[in-house]
């Protein structure tokens, strides 16, 4: 079995564009094209270089001190920790940043399996204002089917956890879609919605994802 996890807005409330944004006073620009993205109103590539380029000349001390307030929403941790003892693969899918997801997870003293994120690329001790990584234009449904085929996985055993426009390819191959408090763009698109880590586990559970 294959659990995966988008993390802004699923894992985490926090949403690491705008974390970065208050560092240099583009956080309501931040937030306003995160939610248009969110809600299908703009292509997500499209939108996550917008974002990015508000962040050039950002020194990386900061962008560090930014990534060092992203934390796990309650509850999370110990639903990373119940899949892993029940050897679930757990992975994270996600076009936010690889520091900011393993600071979180670092803050829990919680591990998943694979993290698929991107990266902010730093020159002279500064952000550039672009972005890397394999979730620009690349989609959730390929990171899924890639991660599901090393494991040894079917698509039928795989569950995917979402809430954007953006977790909409991999909530539509997944053999589970859950929606977490998802975006009304999204969640005509899920098996069932959640609203709670609590819930998510009760639905794993009932799954028999987790025993």
């Amino acid at each position: 079995m294959l659990v995966a996890f988008d993390f802004d807005g699923t894992l985490s409330d926090s949403e690491m564009t705008v974390l970065l944004g208050e560092r240099n006073g583009t956080a309501a620009d931040m937030a306003d094209i995160t939610e248009r993205a969110m809600n299908n109103e703009i292509e997500y590539a499209q939108s996550l270089r917008q974002r990015c380029a508000l962040l050039e000349d950002l020194p990386d001390a900061e962008a560090q001190a930014a990534f060092d307030q992203v934390e796990l929403r309650a509850g999370a941790a110990d639903v990373i920790a119940d899949l892993r003892e029940a050897g679930v693969y757990v992975a994270i899918l996600t076009g936010g940043f690889e520091r900011g997801v393993a600071r979180a997870l670092e803050h829990e003293g919680v591990e998943v399996d694979a993290i698929v994120a991107n990266r902010l690329p730093v020159a002279d001790d500064a952000l550039t204002g672009e972005v890397e990584g394999p979730l620009i234009e690349g989609t959730k449904d390929d990171a899924l089917e890639v991660l599901a085929a090393a494991v040894g996985e079917d698509m039928a055993d795989t569950v995917a956890v979402g809430d954007g426009a953006n977790d909409l390819p991999m909530l539509e191959v997944a053999g589970l879609a859950v929606g977490f408090d998802p975006k009304p763009a999204v969640a005509p698109s899920c098996d069932t919605i959640v609203d709670s880590m609590v819930e998510l586990g009760e639905v794993l559970e009932s799954e028999d994802v987790l025993d």
